[in-house]
């Protein structure tokens, strides 16, 4: 597959970080922005708002008309999680038959409980639905500093050759056919980010920090193996890697969720007006660890905090006195 012409759905700071990344790699660019605030703002000042000091490359064309970013060799869609159902459904007309779609959230969708490559497929049935995820944030990427993430397709030859046509040098996209493997460890960091957040934002310890972060990693894997993910992507860059980074920082926007979590702020206000996905993904995601017979406390804890049903103190409560078991 010859890859030369990438469009991008989504002028925020991670949609400009790939449409940059993609115009390092060599390939003609196509900026798609709804909003015409922010298409305006990329148009004449050719500088992201999200990423103060970033400027645009010039092989990179900015347009809010969708039949123009429709005509490319490949699709990357970076919209949240819960945006990615009307986005498809309004490009799936536009698409030519068979061009990659790749979903570039990290999420589940509300009510269906769909994973971010099942929405594509059902809104665009003419397109490849494929899914890139991994450990990385918009301002690293945007400035070319180095960063490795998972792309994944069903069919092996279409992952090689998005990994190719992706990979700029510093941005190294290793390639995979597990899709929903690199889709769950993408969606359930973020829960256990916030988590992670709140130990922090309790002032608990490192480690504290340290245990949430390993027994979460082993609610993730139980969790990825119930829905048929190999092992060895779960310990890769979209699993064990991604929530290495959110659990460890307050660039995550999770993990900063979290922080403020665990100083008091109720859950309405705490992620300060910024998409944290994993509020709205804990809750889907306990719901299905539920009809798979899946244990996931930390993951339980979290949504009970964001339901506002316990406490952060009543949460802690309820992982610290469990019963004691094997590792």
């Amino acid at each position: 597959m010859n890859i030369q012409t990438v469009s991008v759905l989504g002028g925020g700071a991670w949609g400009t970080a790939l449409a940059l990344t993609c115009a390092r790699a060599g390939r003609k660019v196509t900026l798609w922005e709804f909003d015409a605030g922010n298409a305006e703002h990329l148009i004449d000042k050719r500088e992201s708002q999200f990423l103060p000091g970033v400027k645009l490359d010039k092989a990179i064309a900015v347009t809010r008309d969708a039949g123009q970013a429709a005509r490319a060799d490949v699709v990357l869609a970076v919209v949240p999680a819960q945006a990615l159902r009307a986005v498809a459904t309004a490009f799936a007309p536009l698409l030519a038959p068979g061009t990659p779609l790749v979903a570039c959230a990290k999420g589940i969708e509300h009510g269906t409980h769909k994973f971010m490559t099942e929405v594509v497929a059902e809104c665009a049935p003419r397109a490849q639905p494929a899914i890139l995820s991994g450990p990385s944030f918009a301002a690293d990427v945007a400035r070319g500093m180095p960063t490795a993430v998972t792309i994944a397709a069903s069919e092996d030859a279409l992952a090689r050759a998005l990994a190719q046509a992706l990979n700029s040098g510093s941005f190294r996209p290793y390639h995979s056919t597990d899709v929903r493997g690199v889709e769950i460890g993408g969606a359930a960091k973020n829960v256990l980010a916030i988590a992670a957040g709140i130990v922090t934002g309790r002032g608990l310890g490192a480690s504290a920090s340290a245990a949430l972060t390993t027994r979460g990693f082993a609610e993730l894997s139980r969790f990825g193996k119930a829905c048929g993910a190999r092992t060895e992507t779960m310990m890769g860059l979209s699993g064990l890697g991604d929530l290495i980074l959110t659990c460890s920082t307050p660039q995550s926007r999770n993990f900063s969720c979290g922080v403020a979590l665990g100083k008091g702020e109720k859950p309405a206000m705490a992620a300060h007006g910024k998409l944290a996905e994993g509020i709205f993904t804990a809750p889907v995601l306990m719901e299905m660890a539920r009809a798979r017979n899946v244990d996931m406390p930390i993951t339980a804890a979290v949504a009970a905090v964001l339901s506002e049903t316990m406490s952060v103190d009543e949460a802690i409560e309820s992982l610290l006195t469990r019963p004691l078991r094997s590792e």
